[in-house]
Formats: C-alpha cells, sequence, structure tokens
C-alpha cells in the first residue's frame, strides 16, 4: 500500500449522512465532548513522579490542557501538524492542489498522520526531558497514556468539527479560558486548598476596605483590561464587508454575502501563540537537560528571563508602572512581542486561507453552488472570483494584522488570564454564537432550505 493510500484510509469519525445536522444533534455531540474533555482533563497520569510543567499556567490555557492529567498533550499535535503543513503548502514545497476533494483529502489524510506522529514524539519529549517526570520503571507507561489522551483528543476535535458547533481545538480552548478567568476573577481558594482573597474581584475589595492603593490599582487594572479587551473584540466581530447577492431562480429576492474583517476568525492567533508556546516548552525541557539556561531561554518559577524565550513573551507594561518596577528594557520587549504576534498572525492568516478553501476561488464555487449571483453580472465563476478577490486578501491581511495587534495589546495590558486567551476564548464564543444562531434560523425557517438547496 502507498502513501496515498494509506492517508486515504485512516481511522477516522464517519461523517453524517445529513448535509445538514439539526440543532439538538450538534448541541448534543458539542455538549457530550465537552464533558468528556473535562473528565479527561481531571484524570492523573498514573506513575507521575514529578510534574515540571505545572507552573506553565499560559502554556496550558493556549493549548488546551492540563499538565500532569491525561489530556497533557493537549491540542499541541494537531497544531503543530497544521503549522508544518501550512508552511509546506503555503511555501509551494509540498504541492498539494486543495481545489480537488482527492488534495483535500489527501492534505487531511497528511495532517491527521502528522498529528499522530506528534503525539508519539511529544509524549517521549515530555517525559524523556524531565517536563513529566516518570517513577522508576513507568516510563513507558507514562508515555503510553500521554500518546492516548493525545489520540483521544485529535478524535475528539474530529468529532465536533463533523457533528458539532464550531472545532474541538477551538472549544477546548475555549473552555480552558474560560474556567481559568472565572476561577482568577472569583478564586476564593488558594494553591493549598485553603480559603483566601484570590480572585482579583476579592482581591480589590480588600484592597479597598484596607486602603491599600497600589493593591487596588493592579487588580482594577487588570479587571478593565479583561472589560476592555472583550468590548474591542466583540465590536470588532461586527465589522463585515457585504457583498449584495440575488437569487437567479427567485425574482426580487436576495441576501448580502458577508466577509468579516477578522476574515480568518481566531485562527492566526491561534497558530502564533501556539507557536510561542511550543518554543517556551522546548526552551524549559532543554533547560532540565542542560541542567541550566540555554539559547532558548532560562526560567524562574516558571517565567522566562533570558533567552529567546525571554525576547518573546510579554511584558506586562501597566502592572510594572503600578507598582513601580518598569524599566526601559520593557518598551524594547514589548516591541519585539507585537511585531511578532503581528507578522506571525498574517503568516498564518495567508496560510489558512489557501488550505481551508477561503480563497476567492472556492468562495466564488459555494455562491454559485447554492444558487446565488451577483446582481448585473452574469453566472460566470471566473467574473465572481476577480470580485471576491478584491476583498479576501486585503480582508486576510488586515485581520491577521489586526488580530496580532490586539492580542499583543492585550497581553502587555495583564487582562485576566492573559491577554491573548481573553482574546481568543472572546472570538471563540462569537463565532460559536454566530454558527448557533444560523442553524437556528435554518431549523425554524424550513424554506431557506429549499431556497439554499440544503437537504
Amino acid at each position: 500500500m502507498g502513501l496515498k493510500e494509506l492517508l486515504m484510509n485512516l481511522p477516522e469519525v464517519k461523517k453524517p449522512e445529513e448535509k445538514r445536522l439539526s440543532f439538538n444533534v450538534k448541541l448534543k455531540w458539542t455538549l457530550i465532548v465537552l464533558a468528556a474533555f473535562f473528565v479527561l482533563a481531571n484524570i492523573p497520569l498514573y506513575g507521575l513522579a514529578e510534574n515540571s510543567l505545572a507552573q506553565f499556567e499560559y502554556l496550558a490555557l493556549i493549548m488546551g490542557t492540563e499538565f500532569g492529567s491525561v489530556t497533557s498533550l493537549g491540542i499541541g499535535p494537531i497544531v503543530m501538524a497544521s503549522i508544518i503543513l501550512q508552511l509546506l503548502v503555503g511555501s509551494g514545497i509540498l504541492g498539494i492542489d486543495m481545489k480537488t476533494p482527492d488534495g483535500k483529502r489527501y492534505f487531511q489524510g497528511l495532517q491527521k498522520l502528522l498529528a499522530i506522529f506528534f503525539c508519539i514524539f511529544e509524549a517521549t519529549v515530555y517525559v524523556a526531558m524531565g517536563g513529566l517526570a516518570a517513577m522508576p520503571g513507568l516510563g513507558w507507561l507514562l508515555i503510553l497514556q500521554l500518546f492516548i489522551g493525545g489520540i483521544l483528543i485529535m478524535f475528539m476535535d474530529e468529532v465536533i468539527t463533523k457533528w458539532g458547533f464550531g472545532s474541538g481545538v477551538s472549544l477546548f480552548i475555549a473552555a480552558g479560558v474560560g474556567w481559568h478567568v472565572f476561577a482568577a476573577a472569583f478564586g476564593f481558594l488558594d494553591s493549598q486548598m485553603q480559603i483566601a482573597t484570590v480572585g482579583k474581584v476579592w482581591v480589590l475589595l480588600k484592597a479597598i476596605s484596607a486602603a491599600d492603593t497600589i493593591n487596588a490599582a493592579s487588580a482594577a487594572a487588570a479587571i478593565f483590561a479583561t472589560v476592555l479587551i472583550f468590548l474591542i473584540v466583540v465590536w470588532a466581530q461586527a465589522i463585515k464587508v457585504e457583498i449584495p447577492l440575488s437569487f437567479g431562480r427567485i425574482r426580487g429576492f436576495g441576501m448580502r454575502w458577508p466577509l468579516s474583517f477578522f476574515y480568518t476568525s481566531n485562527i492566526p492567533v491561534i497558530l502564533t501563540a501556539s507557536l510561542l508556546a511550543s518554543m517556551q516548552l522546548a526552551a524549559k525541557l532543554l533547560e532540565n537537560i542542560a541542567g541550566g539556561p540555554t539559547f532558548l531561554g532560562g526560567f524562574s518559577q516558571g517565567v522566562p528571563v533570558s533567552g529567546l524565550a525571554a525576547f518573546l513573551s510579554s511584558p506586562q507594561i501597566l502592572e510594572s508602572i503600578i507598582r513601580g518596577s518598569f524599566q526601559t528594557a520593557f518598551i524594547w520587549q514589548a516591541l519585539v512581542y507585537v511585531i511578532f504576534m503581528i507578522a506571525g498572525s498574517i503568516m498564518f492568516a495567508a496560510f489558512w486561507v489557501k488550505t481551508s478553501g477561503m480563497d476567492a476561488s472556492n468562495q466564488a464555487q459555494q455562491i454559485l453552488a447554492s444558487g446565488l449571483q451577483i446582481p448585473g453580472f452574469r453566472r460566470d465563476p471566473r467574473v465572481l472570483e476577480s470580485i471576491l478577490s478584491r476583498y479576501i486578501m486585503p480582508l486576510t491581511v488586515m485581520g491577521g494584522a489586526a488580530v496580532g495587534l490586539l492580542a499583543a495589546t492585550a497581553d502587555l495590558l495583564g487582562a485576566i488570564g492573559r491577554g491573548t486567551a481573553i482574546l481568543l476564548a472572546v472570538m471563540i464564543v462569537y463565532k460559536l454564537y454566530e454558527e448557533i444562531a444560523k442553524q437556528h434560523a435554518y431549523d425554524m425557517h424550513p424554506a431557506l432550505k429549499k431556497i439554499m438547496k440544503i437537504d
């Protein structure tokens, strides 16, 4: 059996026979997978002696995981496979025609095979390099549990993509971030499970009652930054370019085809943030092996303090100003971080459009297949493609740059749960809301199915 045949026949979640599932079916599978994810995240690894990665709370949020549990690998293997393939296909090194069904299936099979490889690779690296140290003689068992957890996450993501709302990758990130933000804002238990004023809201109230201006200002700034980022993202999500379309078979009826300003949604910042998270994990694991800091960076209590990891991390500018610890070096560090987030988001946005069927050619075919056309123009995919291309690539670049800048700014302001994580969660939830609302509209108005040729 050749490689192509192997990729075409990898185990996969069966697609539903219906072209469009009902709202109740999608909701059922989404809730089932979400519940399974939380259950797996609370199952500790058997044979785990030490978990030096437990202090990387931010990395755990971005990777949709809980270090020390069965889901310790999180979405890492899926995202790494996606990043590598997008770079190879987008740069032309790997020639795959994403406009054909066979090309898309070949790409998906290659991505799944690569994700399985990274499940094995990352599980082995975590255990061998001391990030998740095993008890004597139980290293192989720890690797096996991590591998199984990674495979389960991969198939759970596939279930959500085919049977639920959104994607599993986005859902796992949103669930983890949502829980963390709630705990960080209203938590009342410390790491020793003792009652304490841990949440920012309780810290603010306590500081105000004690006339502690510094702690009150710090907590208030974090809460304000979180609310501000939430409002900006919700506002920016509503910015759209709407292209007027008409139904060729029904005179007098039309609609507008929306192209969002964040055309690729949260995908670019997920990939960019995951790349940074993977870099910091690699730096920490290398430090464990070398017994000290390496060129990738050194850490103190989970915070990068030297090397490339520190240079590409986000200094909390607002927090340092309030506490009087601001340094001039923070400005250069913040500038490098912002540039990296913007450049990475633009690059991944462009690659994502090419590999996910969101380019002008595929959008034109989708519009024509729905029985729609632009008023005053003939039903020719080349004409429609030329019109769409005026908007799609500029929106891809500007939206990618904007989402990268917004994520970096949120981190610099020190929002609760880290700004990038907040940004991801809000965008994911908003996108999920739009998808649920659209699904509800189809279920409530069956006539739309006939107009849009949906069985």
